[in-house]
């Protein structure tokens, strides 16, 4: 089994990191020294996009882990991201082949990274299908799609959909997409894990994590990854991605996971950039 024996999820038979190291945000030089520390401490999962302006520095980060006999490309599982602006046809293709050169491989997962209303669903789903075809990609999937748009683009797509990646933290419930894609048979995957540093001074992850002799962040991955949903979180501090990948060890009891799951509040959502003519689903 790939990825050190990592717990993973499987969505239409493709086995998935529940842990993995986010790059948003970071710039080029912090993305490259990251990703390289970020596969030295464990890590087997790297998430990018387009729009970061660093799937160069990413993968130049994997290139020189391994290099260095740290991994081997096998060993990996790769996301990244097509813009909204390349949702046409012809401008997806050129994106997906762009992204795969920029990273030096062929990425696991080629996601779209927000829903637009034009060009038509179809087009860019056919278009994500046909970059899977071409080889520019492994899998496919989507980002920040709420389930009525989720499900069209499962009926639409030939290839199955193995993830939609969405923020997810315990104050957004995402109960109605979690079981959206549990039904489909595909996956969630959680940006934002930690609320952005948001969940460091809460008192109820602070008891738990106490209790176990953990840090407010680690208990909170573990909540999620206890879920069956894969967790991103990034950081530029090598001492933090240490700390956050050290959640394996120690398991959240039914009563501790209902408590961090009950902190969900309707104002909870901290990154809003969906397009309006789509609507979130309205978690009670």
């Amino acid at each position: 089994m790939p990825y050190s024996d990592q717990p993973t999820v499987t969505a239409s038979g493709v086995e998935i990191p529940l842990l993995g190291f986010g790059t948003w945000r970071l710039e080029a030089d912090d993305a490259r020294r990251m990703v390289r520390e970020a596969l030295r401490i464990g890590y087997r999962h790297i998430d990018t996009a387009w729009i970061y302006r660093n799937e160069k520095a990413v993968g130049d980060g994997v290139a020189d882990a391994v290099a260095e006999g740290i991994v081997t490309r096998d060993d990996l599982f790769v996301t990244t991201k097509i813009w909204v602006e390349h949702f046409q046809h012809d401008a997806l293709l050129r994106q997906a082949e762009e992204s795969a050169i920029s990273l030096g491989l062929t990425p696991d997962l080629l996601l779209l990274h927000w829903p637009k209303p034009t060009p038509a669903l179809a087009e860019t789903i056919g278009a994500l299908n046909a970059a899977l075809e071409k080889g520019f990609t492994r899998n496919i999937g989507l980002s920040n799609f709420p389930s009525a748009l989720f499900r069209q683009a499962a009926a639409l797509s030939t290839a199955p959909l193995i993830t939609n990646q969405v923020e997810y933290h315990p104050y957004l419930s995402q109960k109605t997409l979690i079981a959206t894609a549990r039904e489909l048979g595909s996956s969630i995957t959680a940006w934002s894990p930690l609320a952005q540093g948001k969940i460091a001074d809460d008192a109820v992850i602070g008891e738990i994590a106490r209790a176990h002799g953990k840090t407010n962040g680690q208990v909170t991955l573990r909540w999620i990854i206890q879920q069956g949903i894969v967790a991103i979180p990034r950081t530029a501090r090598e001492g933090r991605a240490a700390e956050n990948f050290g959640v394996f060890d120690f398991q959240l009891s039914p009563e501790e996971m209902a408590r961090i799951s009950a902190l969900s509040r309707p104002d909870g959502r901290i990154g809003d950039w969906l397009d309006e003519a789509f609507q979130w689903d309205q978690d009670a």
